[in-house]
């Protein structure tokens, strides 16, 4: 093969391709042989070739993808010569002329199936489910090769990084997909930087004002907090110093995506918030020795100042599920202020840094398995399993195996591991179907408990069964895992099946008697009409008389009905996403009057950056482009999204809620509703208010037409002595 450049890059082009391989060569940390240097330079002038006609939108050479690819697989992941290789290769199958049979007689079998991993799907029936059944094919990887999973995270956090190329639309369906699926990945396979990268970058195209605003104050900040945390170092150099103990301090700041979060979590404004700007400890010391010299750490410390232990929390006695060890603690400063802390080795920074690699280069043959090697066999399970659909896949994945663990106890001792806020029930099925389907109440901590009480770590849990019990539709509201979900749809359906028998003798005596014939068509008309999925649940319905003789009645002879009329509402937008061409290839705005639905889970009102998704059929329906459920959705149904631009009819007001707190002062309540209904003239629609000491929390709901008029509101009520804080709700 000719280890050469093509002609079609011009001369500075090849010059800066050449610069940009050099730098992956001298991050790439792992190589030792000649021979790992010429298969990576092989893949490089390779795939150089094959994209050599190729674009990316912002004009440069495409193999500048690959190689910011490959880069950040060697240095930021750790990975070694194969999967640098994939990494210059993973597009070739998918945007060229060459196959996967090329790539395995140039290159072998190895890094024909990780380039087959990461090649995504040609066709798929439903076209809704594309990104789902993509996702399900990289997950799938993991039980073969986790470097597949490894390289798409390399190549999702470029593909952020270079986002602003992209069209509006196709920012947030990106961006949303990376916050649903892709982050939450990282976090799990230890790689935390890359996690945090990943957020923010989703951060700044799903809510570009909050990002801004943070990295603002951040900026106004960061001199004042590092000479903060300098002072608060200062009387600890030289204990550590005395006591012989090589210790290396950090200054570190926190992700964007991780202070939003505090923020609305604790319904913190910035400046209320601390921990912005945090310390980290490292101790390089021998692994046997981590834990005491970590302590050491902690103890020196406390000798200075004085810890808030209600916020110790102890990660290297119990790490979380992908091998992250830490001491996190809170300490008060000279200065009155609270200082965060973070204490751990070199070594368990590394597997922080580099999450999976690392914990494989330090794992002993002889080592216990970790929350890791579980969390593994638990993804294994999954994909090895029987799931209804490739989306029942994902939630199963995002909702079970992306969430923070609890360690619950069987009364034999053993450990289980769920996920936060799993249930009684929960745990019954995760024991056993059979155990599950049979439940009827728990001793938690030889106290008795029902099937929908949430367990919460250290948790001793004895389930009680009886034959005589039987799996119920009820129960979906007592589970919070998708597993202990399918388990249980599973037992319903099993127990249906012994009413079939009545259930046709049912329907033939009803069809009889409405002189009808029992066929097919008929029964597959009822059960669209009743919504029923299967004919297990048809003679279920019918057994139960949960379909009688006036159900049928009405579906199979519906009597002449006067039409019924529906209100509908409309509104003007803006519409990005749906694009006619120019010559130039220039998105060209239309708008018009659309049938719509305004989402109840966010509540956007006129001036919001919104969303809308478009699903045939069906009105569109608009979320605020920040709303979890809609940033879920857009990682879905990419291809159905509309971003829009709202343009109300004035007439039209809509609801949206804020919450005050505010000193609990006589004459609050007439000011506030002179404000909304005299100066404002703003229709009130709820108002409810609660003392709490010397507080009061009043949460109101409010008709305005407009984005700025809510913000008006907020402003104004902002200036009263007695107001502390004013909050939009979601």
């Amino acid at each position: 093969m000719e280890q050469s450049l093509p002609d079609n890059y011009s001369a500075e082009e090849k010059e800066e391709i050449l610069r940009r391989y050099e730098r992956l060569l001298n991050a790439w940390q792992t190589r030792k042989e000649e021979q790992d240097l010429a298969m990576v330079e092989k893949a490089f002038y390779f795939a150089a070739n094959a994209h050599r006609t190729q674009r990316r939108r912002t004009g440069e050479p495409y193999i500048y993808h690959p190689i910011a690819v490959a880069t950040i697989a060697a240095q930021d992941i750790g990975l070694g010569r194969t999967s640098i290789t994939c990494a210059l290769l993973h597009d070739v199958v998918e945007d060229t002329d060459y196959t996967l049979e090329d790539i395995r007689s140039l290159f072998g079998e190895k890094v024909s199936d990780i380039i087959d991993g990461l090649t995504k799907l040609d066709k798929v029936e439903n076209a809704e489910s594309i990104q789902a059944e993509n996702f399900k094919k990289i997950i799938s990887s993991l039980s073969y090769d986790i470097r597949v999973v490894l390289i798409k995270l390399a190549d999702r956090l470029h593909n952020m990084r270079t986002l602003n190329s992209m069209p509006p639309h196709k920012q947030l369906k990106i961006a949303s997909e990376t916050a649903y699926i892709y982050a939450p990945l990282a976090y799990r396979l230890g790689l935390h930087a890359i996690k945090n990268e990943l957020e923010d970058l989703s951060l700044k195209y799903t809510d570009p004002v909050v990002y801004n605003s943070i990295m603002k104050q951040m900026n106004e900040v960061r001199a004042e907090k590092t000479a903060q945390l300098k002072t608060f170092l200062e009387p600890l150099y030289e204990t550590f110093r005395q006591r012989g103990m090589k210790v290396q301090a950090q200054i570190v700041e926190r992700s964007t995506h991780s202070i939003w979060k505090r923020m609305k979590k604790k319904q913190l404004t910035f400046d209320e918030l601390y921990g912005a700007f945090h310390l980290r400890f490292l101790v390089d010391c021998p692994p046997e020795m981590e834990k005491i010299e970590c302590w050491k750490v902690y103890a020196v410390i406390t000798d200075v100042y004085m810890p808030n232990v209600s916020k110790l929390k102890d990660w290297i006695s119990t790490p979380k599920i992908n091998g992250y060890e830490s001491i996190h603690v809170v300490f008060m400063g000279k200065d009155g202020k609270w200082v965060e802390v973070q204490i751990r080795s070199q070594r368990m920074n590394e597997i922080d840094e580099k999450g999976f690699t690392a914990y494989w280069q330090y794992r002993t043959d002889n080592q216990v398995e970790s929350g890791f090697d579980e969390w593994l066999k638990r993804v294994n399970e999954l994909i090895t399993s029987e799931s209804d659909s490739t989306l029942d896949f994902v939630d199963t994945f995002t909702n079970d195996l992306f969430s923070d663990e609890i360690k619950v106890f069987t009364p034999q001792g053993r450990v289980i591991t769920l996920p936060k806020n799993s249930t009684v029930l929960d745990f019954a099925y995760n024991i056993h179907s059979e155990i599950g389907n049979h439940s009827v109440a728990a001793n938690v901590n030889s106290r008795l408990a029902q099937l929908d009480r949430k367990l919460k770590t250290g948790d001793q849990v004895e389930i009680i069964t009886s034959e005589a019990q039987h799996p119920q539709e009820k129960w979906f509201e007592f589970l919070n895992t998708a597993f202990a979900k399918s388990k249980l749809k599973a037992g319903i359906k099993e127990y249906r099946r012994t009413f079939r028998e009545k259930g046709e003798e049912r329907f033939n005596a009803i069809m009889k008697k409405l002189n009808l014939e029992p066929s097919k068509a008929n029964r597959a008309k009822v059960m669209e009409e009743e919504h029923l999925s299967s004919a297990v649940d048809f003679y279920y319905h019918l057994a139960e008389g949960k379909i009688n003789d006036q159900t049928i009645q009405r579906i199979l002879k519906p009597q002449s009905s006067s039409s019924s009329s529906s209100f509908l509402r409309y509104l003007t937008f803006g519409l990005l996403g749906n694009e006619s061409k120019t010559k130039k290839d220039e998105t060209i705005e239309s708008s018009g009057e659309f049938d719509f639905n305004v989402a109840t889970c966010c509540k956007p009102i006129p001036g919001d950056e919104v969303v809308a998704f478009n699903f045939p059929g069906e009105p569109l329906q608009i979320h605020r482009s920040n709303c979890p459920k809609a940033i879920e959705m857009m990682s879905r149904y990419g291809n159905n999204i509309v971003k829009a631009k709202w343009q109300p009819k004035s007439e039209i007001a809509f609801l949206a809620g804020i919450q005050i707190t505010a000193l609990d002062n006589m004459g609050l309540l007439n000011k506030m509703t002179d404000l909304f209904s005299n100066e404002l003239k703003l229709n009130l629609h709820s108002l409810q208010m609660e003392s709490k000491q010397d507080l009061v929390e009043a949460t109101l709901s409010v008709y305005v037409h407009n984005i700025a008029e809510l913000n008006t509101l907020i402003e104004r009520l902002n200036k009263f002595k007695e107001v502390k804080k004013v909050v939009r709700l979601i």
